[in-house]
């Protein structure tokens, strides 16, 4: 299956606690091999096959952050 990379601007990220909530929520989507969270940049970008970029989006929300883009 091919690599898809996702990249949403999450405005409200600040902080290592920031860094881990999102991580651990994205990271149980299905299909995510990879997930980096630039505090500098406010970004978060997703790495995996076959991604479903609502369910990004839905996990980044439920870790308590609101996707920009």
């Amino acid at each position: 299956m091919p690599s898809t990379e996702l990249r949403h601007d999450v405005p409200g990220i600040s902080c290592d606690h920031c860094r881990t909530a999102i991580t651990e929520e994205v990271t149980a989507v299905p299909g995510v091999t990879d997930v980096q969270v630039d505090l500098e940049a406010r970004t978060v970008t997703v790495r995996g096959a076959d991604l479903d970029d609502a369910a990004v989006r839905a996990a980044i929300e439920e870790a308590g952050y609101e996707v920009a883009s």
